[in-house]
């Protein structure tokens, strides 16, 4: 079996690009900078169900993309979640939050309505991620 990315994710998001072991996603939610990695393996669906050859770098991999988006958003606060109930697909939530954004101090799910980039603004702010992860274009 191998690895394709769950449709549901492939709608919701951009590619920023690629780590060692996840694809870099900018969800398509312009209310909140919000990145999703995806690590390129099939059939994981849990934590626990990274290899352990692979668990230390899947979450140097999550403090990265948290350092990256607080350092390109000066967030407040940055939050991780994995939850998958309706992506069965592992995949980590990395979001920056603000104090006074739509959902705060609450979590961005089920809060309103997701807000489409403008085409020019996610390709701004994917050019800009990928510089910081010091992906190539």
């Amino acid at each position: 079996m191998s690895f394709v990315l769950h449709p549901r994710l492939a709608a919701d998001t951009f590619l920023v690009g690629e780590l060692t072991l996840c694809s870099v996603l900018l969800m398509n939610d312009s209310r909140y900078p919000w990145l999703i990695l995806v690590p390129r393996q099939a059939g994981l669906r849990d934590f626990d169900d990274v290899p352990m050859g692979d668990k230390s770098a899947f979450h140097r991999e999550i403090d990265y993309a948290s350092a990256v988006l607080r350092s390109e958003t000066q967030a407040f606060k940055t939050n991780v979640a994995a939850l998958g109930n309706m992506v069965p697909q592992l995949h980590v939530h990395v979001i920056a939050r603000f104090e006074g954004d739509a959902a705060w101090p609450g979590p961005v799910w089920g809060q309103g309505e997701a807000v489409p980039y403008e085409s020019s603004a996610a390709t701004q702010l994917i050019t800009r991620l990928r510089r910081d992860f010091g992906m190539k274009g």
